[in-house]
């Protein structure tokens, strides 16, 4: 069921993992820099600084505007339509990635030079 206070954002959408869905399938470098969720269906993508940039393509292709943190200790939330920041209502937990995963990820997934791939 979808917010009906916030169209877009749907509060019983659990994460669909602990990692970007897109970069543990194989589609892409495998390895991700900070984590975003989308608000709407659960999705979880990588970040715009990442190479993959997986979060906002989801976000744009299936038409869910809101993407929030799935970084620890963060809950905003960004609207990939009108480019803003938004404080959001908390999502179902969890609303971050486990605490022990490292950042970037996953662990032995991310390469030496992983700074310099950033975008």
């Amino acid at each position: 069921m979808a917010s009906d206070r916030i169209p877009g954002i749907d509060l019983t959408a659990a994460p669909s993992g602990t990692g970007c869905a897109e970069c543990l399938a194989g589609d892409g470098p495998g390895w991700w820099f900070h984590l975003r969720r989308c608000a709407a269906c659960g999705h979880i993508g990588c970040c715009d600084s990442s190479p993959g940039q997986h979060g906002t393509k989801h976000a744009r292709d299936a038409g869910h505007p809101f993407l929030a943190s799935f970084e620890p200790g963060e809950s905003w939330m960004w609207n990939v339509e009108t480019e803003e920041y938004y404080d959001g209502p908390e999502l179902l937990p969890p609303t971050c990635h486990p605490p022990a995963q490292p950042t970037p990820g996953p662990q032995g997934m991310v390469p030496v030079d992983w700074e310099q791939q950033l975008h």
